[in-house]
Order: C-alpha cells, then sequence, then structure tokens
C-alpha cells in the first residue's frame, strides 16, 4: 500500500513562482493581447505539498530556492498551509518562476525558468516508516537528476513506500522513455497521464499501459482526464471510478494534476481504499479547475 496508512509524506521537487496571465480570444503573436496577470506561488512539487497540507496530511516539502524575495515567500505559502520545509537556499541561481499563460477555455500555455531547481542537491529525505513522492521534474533536469536518484535510494533504505508523476510528456519525450523507466525502476506507485504513458509505454490504451508498468511497478494511477481515472495494483487488483464534475465553469487547469496527487496520497495515508481515494483525487482535480490558481489557500475551508 503506498503510502502506508498514518504515514508521513515527503515531497521532493520543484517549487516556483507562477505569472499567470489569463486573456481572452485569439493571442496576438508579435502584438498585444489584454490580459490579467496575477503573481502565485507554484512548483508541481510544491502544489502538491501545499494541497497535502490543506487536507491535513503531515506533509515534509524539499526543494531548492533563491536567496530571494521569492524564495522566503514561496517557504512561508508553504508553512502557511502546515508544511515542514526542508529548503536549500542558493546564492548564484534565482528562485524558479513560470510564465503560465491561460486561454478563455482554461487551458494552460507554460514557460518555465528552472531557476534554482537544478541545483536541489543532498535532500533529507529520510522518515522511516514514510512515503516520498518526487516530481518527474526533478529527475527530467539534469542538474538535479542525482539528487531525484538519491533521494529514491535513501528513501528504500529508510523503509520508506515512493512515488513518482512524471509531470509532463514533452520533457519526457525529450529525455526518452527507456532513459526515465531506468531511473524509477523499483519505485512503488507510478501516476501518470495518458500523454504521458504514450511516451512511456508507446500506447494510450489504459489496460496495456497497466500491464506494461505494472510489471515494474507495484501500484499504477492512471489520469484519464473526462474518463475518471483507473487504479492498477498487485494480484491483477483494478478499481476505476468516473471523472468529477467541476464546481463551477472552468477558470484554469493549471495544478490539477498536483492536486490530484496529493488527495489521491493524503486518502490513502488516512487509510481509504483505492475506488474512495481516486474518487477523493477526481473531486480535487475537478474543484481546481473551477478556480484561479494551483494552490490552496489559507482561508480555504479545511
Amino acid at each position: 500500500m503506498t503510502p502506508r496508512p498514518g504515514a508521513p509524506v515527503v515531497v521532493l521537487g520543484d517549487v516556483m513562482t507562477d505569472v499567470i496571465a489569463r486573456y481572452a480570444g485569439d493571442l496576438a503573436v508579435g502584438s498585444d493581447t489584454p490580459a490579467r496577470v496575477a503573481l502565485r506561488p507554484g512548483g508541481a512539487a510544491a502544489n502538491t505539498a501545499a494541497w497535502l497540507g490543506h487536507l491535513g496530511a503531515r506533509c515534509v516539502f524539499c526543494g531548492c530556492v533563491g536567496d530571494d524575495a521569492l524564495g522566503r515567500a514561496a517557504g512561508e505559502a508553504l508553512t502557511a498551509l502546515g508544511v515542514e520545509t526542508r529548503l536549500q537556499v542558493v546564492t548564484d541561481a534565482p528562485t524558479g518562476t513560470c510564465v503560465v499563460l491561460v486561454d478563455a477555455s482554461g487551458e494552460r500555455t507554460m514557460l518555465p525558468d528552472a531557476g534554482a531547481n537544478p541545483l536541489l542537491r543532498d535532500a533529507p529525505v529520510a522518515e522511516p516508516g514514510g512515503h516520498l513522492h518526487v516530481s518527474g521534474y526533478t529527475l527530467l533536469h539534469p542538474g538535479s537528476r542525482p539528487a531525484g536518484v538519491a533521494a529514491l535510494a535513501a528513501a528504500r533504505a529508510a523503509g520508506m513506500t515512493t512515488s513518482v508523476d512524471p509531470a509532463s510528456a514533452a520533457p519526457l519525450a525529450a529525455m526518452g522513455a527507456d532513459v526515465f523507466r531506468a531511473l524509477i525502476d523499483g519505485v512503488d506507485l507510478v501516476l501518470v497521464t495518458l500523454d504521458e504513458a504514450e511516451v512511456l509505454c508507446g500506447t494510450r490504451d489504459p489496460d496495456r499501459v497497466a500491464a506494461d508498468l505494472g510489471a515494474r511497478h507495484g501500484e499504477v494511477v492512471l489520469k484519464l482526464g473526462a474518463r475518471g481515472a483507473r487504479w492498477h495494483g498487485p494480484a491483477g487488483a483494478v478499481a476505476e471510478v468516473p471523472a468529477a464534475a467541476p464546481p463551477g465553469p472552468v477558470v484554469d487547469t493549471t495544478g490539477a494534476g498536483d492536486a490530484f496527487a496529493a488527495a489521491w496520497l493524503a486518502a490513502r495515508a488516512d487509510g481509504l481504499e483505492p475506488p474512495a481515494a481516486l474518487t477523493a483525487a477526481c473531486r480535487l482535480a475537478a474543484a481546481v479547475c473551477a478556480r484561479a490558481g494551483a494552490r490552496p489557500s489559507v482561508s480555504d475551508a479545511g
């Protein structure tokens, strides 16, 4: 079972500041397009940690920021949600930043500058009996890759369960499926979208993806978008739930996958079985799509 009931969850990976630009109509390339711009804390791994804290799970976040105002704000935002932070602070790179373009349908295009994230080194992830969740971005970037690999090894040595979210299909394809799969070999749980599954397994067929990934990982969670989500576990166990309806119009899909991962991990740490954990994950992901920004705020109800 990943994670075990009551286990603390350590999240390792990227922490960013998102510059979100929302615009209507067509983007006027080479000219001006009116937009609403906001600055918000982000990063796939940090978003997952934020939602875990919001959901009441014991969460530890390990990442790397610059010695700047954005880095300090990133740490404060996580601490305010109950997350324990183990941030490495560097002076030779700024905190990572991502420009997020959000169109009228809520679809987003991201332009990331990794900043300090690739300088992550020797993260203190060991929590005996706990669970380590690694953002794929950590493994995809050559600078932070050794830290991600070392963290997975340290977690196994400490008796922790492990999970990886590949994070993004395009950089995954650029790295190559064989290289990435070698890095995550033996990880207990992999959470993938169909786009990521197609890169890793050469197919979008859920059954074939589950059989392929399940041969090297004890559990596989497939995020199927409008079709909901599926879990494949030991001895051929399968659970599937339909997608949840957003509580309002889709505003911004940024962070929905991060919230899904957090809700799944929190539910499993609470002892919920896979169908209930999938349902909780789909509901939170849908709720995130109907709000602005990828994170909960301190004022949100728990």
